[in-house]
């Protein structure tokens, strides 16, 4: 038997046979935002990853720790939904783990870090910036290849951290903030090795045959746009540019209050931003060129987790007729929907968007 059909016959769990060329689907970055642009019909894109361990009956825990537990569940998300894009978990605790952070799994959460690894200059200096692979990060690209190469007709973005919310993990949050002002310079040699990991995974990312990322860079919220640039965009501009092409798309996801940031997402050079429920979207939307997609943002907690289908349909109804005149506009979570979300309530959040669909097909 040829490579070729060894890699057909094990389409559904390909994870060591490379090959991925063979099945990828004729992803463009500009097609893909051309269709976005011409059309008055609605794409639904919500972040969704960990509500599929509900369908799949996996303990969530299992699910984080094992890419084919994450592969199964994104797939039973797109039976039970039929999804226009994939995106993999968001797990923001993994990089982090892959230096050597401390990790907290529950059963109904996504996993946290617990402790910070580095405290001073001394620390920073000392630390070793792991090899892509380690750890979960391991898992994650098995998920991501197995994605990209059982979805041949449907893009698949992976999710990734961002530099300085890495930064904030591995040296505490609060302490790389204060860091930034204060101690500047020791700011920029962690932000260093946070970038230097970054760049050598989204590199095994792109590898894997997905057509792009998603980058989440909550911390860079927290910011004076100053400081955003200096410490979060320039840092991001290096890392997506060697790796950036119209076969691979990059999402910069803030969900911060990024009302004041706009020009700095922008300098970062992703090709789409995602903007978390912090904002009224149709703020950032008459800030970005009509040309660049702008995602967002049903709050995925205090909407698709605490209230009912009807009070989603309603809400999912209105954030469309609100961007009803920005053609770059496109549906999704504020950020990643969390584990025990109701599957009815992402129905009404996909139903809601399709009747919007078919009154403007009229």
């Amino acid at each position: 038997m040829d490579k070729k059909s060894v890699i057909i016959r094990d389409i559904n769990r390909l994870d060591s046979i490379s090959g991925s060329k063979y099945l990828m689907i004729d992803f463009s970055t500009l097609k893909f935002i051309e269709e976005i642009l011409s059309s008055k019909r609605r794409k639904a894109l919500p972040l969704v990853g960990a509500p599929g361990a509900w369908l799949t009956k996996t303990p969530l825990v299992a699910a984080y720790r094992n890419g084919d537990r994450q592969f199964e569940c994104i797939e039973a998300l797109d039976k039970e939904f039929g999804l226009e894009a994939v995106f993999t978990f968001m797990d923001l605790s993994l990089e982090a783990e892959a230096f050597g952070a401390e990790v907290l799994f529950t059963d109904n959460e996504a996993p946290k870090v617990l402790n910070s690894i580095v405290v001073d200059e001394a620390g920073i200096a000392a630390l070793e910036v792991p090899e892509s692979g380690t750890g979960r990060t391991a898992e994650t690209l098995k998920c991501a290849r197995l994605c990209a190469n059982h979805f041949r007709n449907t893009p698949v973005f992976a999710g990734m951290i961002g530099p300085i919310s890495l930064a904030g993990r591995i040296a505490d949050m609060t302490e790389m903030l204060a860091m930034t002002a204060a101690e500047p310079g020791a700011a920029h040699a962690l932000l260093a090795k946070s970038a230097a990991f970054l760049y050598e995974y989204i590199k095994a990312l792109k590898a894997t045959g997905v057509n792009g990322v998603i980058i989440a860079e909550p911390a860079a919220g927290l910011l004076s746009p100053e400081a955003c640039a200096e410490f979060s965009m320039d840092y991001i501009r290096r890392i997506i540019e060697p790796v950036q092409d119209d076969s691979f798309m990059v999402i910069l996801h803030n969900c911060g209050r990024t009302e004041k940031q706009v020009e700095q997402l922008l300098s970062a050079g992703a090709d789409a931003l995602h903007v978390g429920n912090a904002v009224d979207i149709t703020s950032i939307l008459g800030q970005v060129p009509a040309t660049m997609p702008v995602m967002g943002n049903i709050d995925p907690v205090a909407v698709m987790k605490t209230r009912d289908a009807e009070t989603v349909g309603q809400a999912t109804t209105e954030l469309l007729e609100a961007t009803r005149g920005y053609a770059n506009f496109v549906l999704s979570s504020g950020c990643d929907i969390p584990f025990g979300v109701p599957a009815e309530n992402i129905k009404a959040f996909f139903e809601s968007c399709s009747k919007y669909n078919t009154a403007v097909d009229r």
